[in-house]
């Protein structure tokens, strides 16, 4: 390595580096935590000065993660964060966390990458190391980021380091945090990858190092299209032996002892969150670029993005066997975060049933402890502001129907039996509740 690049490689061993986070998300902000809690100093960086405001404060806005953890790290000064991205030449390494969304034509929008790219490019100075986490196609990195860094006039490898390493969050999951899943890391050459690796080593428990980001870009994809694809087969055979009247969770249940060759993935109304839904297209997209056609992510596309109209069917069929029609009937909707415990609402399927029902003349509501205001969004902007019913007898069996789209530990289900009268299951959580009032339908 250049002089340059060992004297990082010492700074970041010694922990004398700032760290720079561009993305005070569901990403970025618990990642700048675990940099703090390593004994990093940490400057985040956002757009939305509500962001600002609250860390500043001491206070966090992801439910999820704990008010004192963020309240230690700003108080300890370890922990600042600024919307000035002019203070973007401070940081000696820069993680890029901003969201890859898709366009409405559902190939890659990256519009929030390029303007953090171009942000950076026109603050880089020598010494810095870049390292994007947004998941990407592969190619983004050595292609599209160093191709706008190099504008500046400095040379990657020599004046300034690029590497890619996936976010690998997992929201409300308990058995794994940021520093204990492992990190894959790819360097658009040798010494950005090695300093890459060094400066995750420092908090990640285990490094993963590849060859290449392009590499570390095709591993995100390979984990998201994987469970893409499962969850789309186990919602087709869902419908398939729901036809021949065998019921898919006692099967999953058998099958989920065999103890080698089988992995388990259980149906739901759709797919839902920041990855799934998004990320197989980008490689989708990318692929057509070498002339080569992605079937199954297609297949697994049409399949999971139909679920919701198959569970509207369902609602239609539970209140026609009441006399009742789709059209004026009060429906609850239960569970808008897209996973249960956690408030992250990203591309939920629930919004998509909610859509649907309301198409079809339905009153709509909902209730999700940890949703109690919707936010707004792009792409279901109609819906924000909506507030979340109160949980009681009262409320509850003023609805004609409940469709269970999410389930939070925190919902009391035997109380829900008893209070609507009619269920419509989409997790097979009732099964576990005695018999009440209800008339449950699995969906």
């Amino acid at each position: 390595m250049t002089v340059r690049a060992d004297d990082l490689q010492k700074r970041i061993e010694d922990r004398d580096v700032l760290v720079g986070v561009i993305g005070l998300g569901y990403v970025g902000l618990p990642l700048a935590l675990t940099f703090v809690e390593s004994g990093f100093r940490v400057l985040g960086f956002d757009i939305d000065e509500s962001k600002i405001e609250a860390l500043s404060r001491g206070d966090c806005y992801i439910r999820h993660i704990d008010d004192d953890r963020v309240g230690a790290a700003v108080r300890g000064g370890d922990l600042s964060v600024t919307s000035d991205f002019d203070r973007l030449e401070e940081p000696d390494a820069i993680l890029i966390c901003v969201p890859t969304p898709l366009d409405a034509h559902r190939e890659p929008d990256m519009t929030y990458v390029l303007a953090t790219v171009e942000q950076i490019r026109k603050r880089l100075r020598p010494g810095q190391l870049v390292v994007l986490e947004s998941t990407t196609y592969p190619g983004t990195t050595d292609e599209l980021v160093w191709g706008h860094l190099a504008e500046s006039g400095l040379e990657c490898g020599e004046d300034f380091f690029l590497a890619f390493s996936p976010e690998r969050e997992d929201p409300g999951n308990p058995a794994y945090s940021t520093s204990t899943i492992p990190k894959v890391v790819g360097g658009v050459d040798e010494t950005s990858g090695s300093l890459a690796e060094a400066l995750y080593r420092g908090v990640i428990e285990s490094i993963v190092r590849v060859s290449s980001a392009r590499a570390a870009e095709a591993c995100k994809l390979m984990e998201n299209i994987f469970r893409a694809v499962n969850i789309a087969l186990v919602n087709e055979l869902k419908i398939v032996y729901e036809a021949m009247d065998v019921d898919v969770w006692e099967v999953l249940d058998a099958a989920e002892t065999k103890p080698f060759g089988f992995m388990r993935f259980d149906p739901g109304p759709g797919w839902g969150g920041h990855c799934i839904p998004i990320d197989p297209f980008y490689l989708s997209w990318k692929a057509r670029e070498s002339g080569q056609y992605t079937r199954f992510i297609e297949l697994a596309g049409e399949i999971n993005t139909t679920m919701p109209r198959y569970v509207v069917e369902k609602v239609a069929q539970a209140l026609n066997a009441e006399k009742k029609a789709v059209n004026g009937s009060r429906i609850l909707v239960l569970g808008i975060a897209y996973k249960p415990n956690i408030d992250d609402d990203r591309e939920s399927p629930s919004y998509w049933l909610m859509d649907l029902l309301a198409e079809r003349g339905a009153e709509i509501a909902y209730h999700d402890p940890h949703v109690p205001v919707i936010r707004p969004s792009r792409e279901h902007p109609h819906w924000a502001d909506l507030e979340s019913v109160p949980w009681d007898r009262e409320t509850i069996s003023g609805f004609d129907a409940v469709v269970i789209a999410t389930h939070h530990a925190g919902v009391d289900y035997g109380e829900l039996g008893e209070w609507a009268p009619i269920v419509v299951d989409t997790r097979n959580v009732m099964a576990d509740v005695e018999p009440a009032r209800a008339r449950v339908w699995k969906a």
